[in-house]
């Protein structure tokens, strides 16, 4: 079914369907990740260490009997120095039926946002990678980044986490 718009334009009604984003900094920028996606927001505790993990994994933690991978994603996604601050929390994750801990900045608010509010990201030529982004939503005079978690947390390289977090 399509609705047509004040301006004429026609919109499915999966395009006016609202979604809710929970919104996150990582350095300047802010991130918006689809709440269904986060199961808690904790404080940072410093992990456990994994020995020959790659950099951004940053240990485990048990929280509540489920031991749980550690990923900042400062260090993932190359925002330079990285600063433990009383702001910065772990936003608990439940992707493809796995617990994982994401280390973010700082958490800000809840949004709801239509498909339709969700632009495209613009096309680098390939000179960085964009798969794990859904798109750009603008909401009054912030810009986000709306990250697709459940495709970035079980990307190839991100497979390391269960063979990290479970041998031993």
């Amino acid at each position: 079914m399509e609705v047509i718009t004040h301006g004429g334009s026609t919109v499915s009604d999966d395009d006016s369907v609202a979604n809710e984003y929970l919104t996150f900094t990582l350095g300047s920028e802010e991130y918006a990740i689809d709440i269904l996606k986060v199961q808690e927001i904790r404080g940072y505790e410093q992990p456990t260490l994994i020995a020959n993990s790659p950099p951004f994994i940053k240990g485990v933690i048990n929280l509540r009997g489920i031991i749980v991978p550690i990923v900042d994603l400062r260090i993932k996604f190359n925002l330079g120095k990285i600063e433990y601050t009383p702001f910065t929390v772990v936003v608990i994750l439940n992707v493809a039926g796995r617990v994982i801990g994401a280390v973010v900045d700082s958490v800000s608010d809840v949004f709801s946002l239509t498909r339709a509010q969700i632009r495209p990201a613009p096309d680098f030529s390939g000179t960085f990678d964009t798969k794990y982004i859904l798109g750009l939503a603008a909401v009054e005079t912030r810009m986000m980044i709306v990250t697709d978690i459940e495709r970035l947390m079980t990307s190839a390289d991100m497979e390391l986490i269960d063979a990290t977090a479970t041998s031993s």
